[in-house]
């Protein structure tokens, strides 16, 4: 039989949020584990200016896995955890905004678990609320919306589409929305939004190169593609912002 690896006891893994990409945005706790951490996995998205903050960290690894293209999977990525925590103790595994929200967090936990390695979650600012930010506008205007949906572009295999209530009343945040809007936009319309929907998409939100662009939903699979990180953003609360924002380009 083979010997049980050795874990050294100080050996724990933090998932951390890393926010939506501005450095300014990060918490308290997260700045100290990126600058303390021995070791950082962190995905794709996450920006230099971020990582430069990295500066007691032996490796900084990009495990990321980006517009379809995996060049680590899954597996290998839970492996790198649970090696670099049993030799160098203290790995932050860097998540792009919250690590719980589309960040197979628990895929990560599951892996650490077996494998008896201990860890904590440090939450962080997730990039729709950076997006509604750029946007000016609340989620939950009382004018125009009562609830929030967030989704994903990229379905579950399992995923089906359900009847989704109260349609005047809610905004939507769609993470990950893909490049080709005309989707999205087709099966909007087909479950009875109305064309004239307040739509926005924000790439790189709270970031220096932020693009923010409105449109109603009619137009919506005219959008050409933006850079990454981007979100689509769909609901009446989105109204107000935009007539406001109409009225001070029309006095410049």
């Amino acid at each position: 039989m083979c010997p049980e690896p050795i874990v050294r006891k100080d050996a724990k893994v933090y998932l951390v949020g890393s926010g939506p990409g501005d450095p300014d945005l990060l918490t308290v706790k997260a700045l100290r584990l990126i600058q303390s951490a021995a070791v950082i996995l962190h995905d794709d998205l996450i920006p230099p200016a971020i990582l430069a903050l990295a500066s007691a960290a032996e490796q900084v690894i990009n495990v990321g896995k980006r517009c379809g293209k995996k060049c680590i999977t899954q597996e290998e990525i839970n492996a790198l955890m649970v090696q670099h925590a049993r030799k160098r103790g203290s790995v932050a595994r860097l998540k792009s905004g919250d690590p719980l929200l589309f960040g197979r967090a628990s895929e990560e936990m599951a892996a650490l678990k077996e494998a008896g390695i201990a860890y904590e979650i440090v939450p962080g600012i997730t990039s729709g609320f950076a997006a509604a930010a750029a946007l000016g506008c609340s989620l939950t205007d009382r004018n125009g919306a009562s609830r929030v949906v967030i989704t994903t572009g990229h379905h579950a295999a399992s995923h089906q589409t359900a009847e989704l209530p109260e349609l005047e009343a809610t905004t939507r945040i769609v993470y990950m929305p893909g490049r080709d809007l005309h989707r999205q936009a087709e099966e909007w319309l087909q479950e009875g939004f109305s064309p004239e929907l307040p739509c926005a998409v924000v790439s790189c939100a709270s970031q220096s190169d932020q693009q923010v662009q409105r449109m109603p939903l009619a137009e919506l699979s005219e959008v050409q593609p933006v850079p990454a990180p981007s979100l689509l953003l769909a609901g009446w609360a989105f109204r107000s912002a935009a007539k406001e924002e109409e009225e001070v380009l029309a006095t410049v």
